[in-house]
């Protein structure tokens, strides 16, 4: 009932999204291409790197040199990015943004097909490879996955690094899917690697506080496609680490993982990308229910195109597009290569939610259906306009960048909490908001979608909210109090002492 309650009360915006190509804005083509070992992977990383306000971009490059784009876009501009200055890093799968040394200045995890990289932020988009300096000591495989969180007492986070297919077993590539690689820190360097064995070839992974009871843990989506049998979706307790022995045995070709509250009840939902149907899964706290599908988030075949094959779904994200308080979902879709059984002609989705809670596709009119064979994608606001532009990353194929110009949108805002001491930006921490039409909540984390995900404040749309106040349940379990937001702005909320 109060999912109902919430949704109605939202109200629509007065029309459908708007997408409008700037990727003339990038200052030259960039393509994320290579061989197979390069047919996964293409994640984009999104953050803050010269404290402008505007997030930048680190885009994998595969067999070509990974690359950075600083933000030059004015507010409510058209979109463009300059070249930034960064040290040639190939076979880059992709990469995720942390504040790893609590420094106040953004690092990256660096996914490879070989040994993976942590770069210390400098400041100005400035980098170096902090990977030996902070103790990290990873080993030749292919890196496919991440997520970190901060356990309580360490000074660093906890970095997991989920691996694909052993390319040195011989009796590869079907059934010869790698270990996993979990860092714990000694301090602030990391110490030995904890395995976890056997790995079922991780796509994406993400820990979150799934039960909201101040334990996180680690769910890991696995390709059913190399796996073949034996495999399954994971779910591990951290501490100590230890799989879940009541967890039910799903298997699909798991690709990437998006979560957010969509009932209202505070627990967070489960969108997992597959090739044929994309699985939503309702959080009841205690279990996982398959959305009805009716919901409309199956999205398992393309919508246009005339190719009738099952979809290939890749990165999955959560976010407003039209701000009226009810949460879309943007899923990058593309054959792996020529896999005959899938469909070639895949769009990418854009699922609007109704007010009933059920999805309807508009990427067609939203001017997004390209066919590019696409990876790693991330919604966000580039140019301050207060609506979620989009960033898609395509195998052999330019890189996309769409900004939204969506009219008559409704009000937001954004909110950026901020801890003390170590884990400056508060992953684990949950937002709640309450406003005149409605409650919300979203966690910060580290992970999920394809090979990349953001590091900026958290979006919510409003509709036509006026009033707006927001809470934050910090990582170690304190509870701050209630404090009014402004419309149409970021936020900063900062821990209490």
């Amino acid at each position: 009932m109060r999912w109902a309650i919430l949704l109605m009360c939202a109200g629509p915006a007065s029309a459908e999204p708007v997408f409008v190509d700037n990727s003339v804005g990038f200052p030259a083509p960039h393509i994320y291409q290579g061989g197979w070992e390069h047919f996964v992977g293409g994640g984009v990383a999104v953050f803050d790197c010269n404290a402008d306000l505007r997030p930048d971009l680190f885009v994998a490059g595969g067999s070509a040199p990974a690359a950075l784009f600083v933000n030059g876009a004015d507010p409510g501009g058209d979109l463009r990015f300059l070249d930034g200055d960064i040290a040639p890093i190939s076979q880059v799968t992709g990469a995720y943004p942390l504040d790893i040394d609590s420094d106040g200045v953004l690092d990256l995890a660096v996914l490879r097909v070989g040994p993976n990289m942590l770069l210390r932020g400098l400041g100005d988009c400035r980098f170096e490879d902090a990977t030996v300096g902070w103790g990290l000591a990873p080993r030749d495989a292919w890196t496919t996955s991440f997520s970190a969180t901060w356990e309580q007492g360490r000074d660093f986070p906890t970095l997991f690094f989920g691996n694909y297919v052993d390319r040195s077993n011989p009796d590869g590539p079907f059934e010869a899917c790698d270990s996993n690689d979990l860092y714990r820190p000694d301090g602030q360097k990391y110490g030995e690697v904890e395995t976890i064995s056997p790995g079922y070839c991780a796509l994406s992974a993400l820990i979150s506080d799934w039960q909201r009871s101040g334990v996180p843990e680690l769910r890991i989506s696995n390709d059913r496609h190399y796996y073949v049998r034996g495999g399954y979706e994971q779910m591990f307790h951290l501490a100590p680490l230890q799989e879940r022995a009541d967890w039910p045995h799903v298997s699909l070709w798991g690709m990437g993982i998006a979560s957010r509250d969509l009932t209202g009840d505070g627990l967070p939902e489960v969108m997992l990308t597959s090739m044929g149907d994309q699985l939503l899964q309702i959080n009841r706290g205690d279990h996982y229910e398959n959305a009805p599908y009716a919901q409309g988030t199956y999205a398992q075949r393309p919508f246009s195109g005339g190719d009738g094959r099952p979809s290939t779904g890749w990165h999955a994200e959560f976010g407003d597009v039209d701000n009226d308080g009810r949460s879309d979902l943007f899923i990058a879709k593309g054959n792996v290569d020529q896999m005959p059984s899938n469909a070639i002609h895949d769009p990418n989705n854009l699922l609007m939610q109704d007010a009933n809670g059920q999805f309807h596709e508009v990427a067609q009119g939203a001017g997004i259906a390209t066919m590019a064979r696409s990876r790693g994608a991330a919604l966000v606001d580039l140019n301050a306009d207060g609506r979620l532009d989009l960033v898609v990353v395509n195998r052999r194929a330019p890189m996309e960048l769409w900004r939204n110009a969506t009219p008559e949108t409704g009000n937001w805002a954004e909110i950026e909490p901020e801890s003390v001491g170590v884990n400056r930006l508060a992953v684990g921490a949950w937002v709640e908001l309450r406003t005149d039409l409605g409650s919300f909540a979203q966690e910060v984390t580290v992970g999920g979608g394809h090979a990349g995900g953001k590091a900026v404040p958290l979006h919510f749309g409003l509709g036509a909210a006026q009033t707006v106040e927001a809470r934050v349940i910090w990582p170690n379990g304190q509870t701050g109090g209630w404090r009014p937001v402004a419309l149409n702005a970021i936020t900063k909320i900062t821990q209490a002492p």
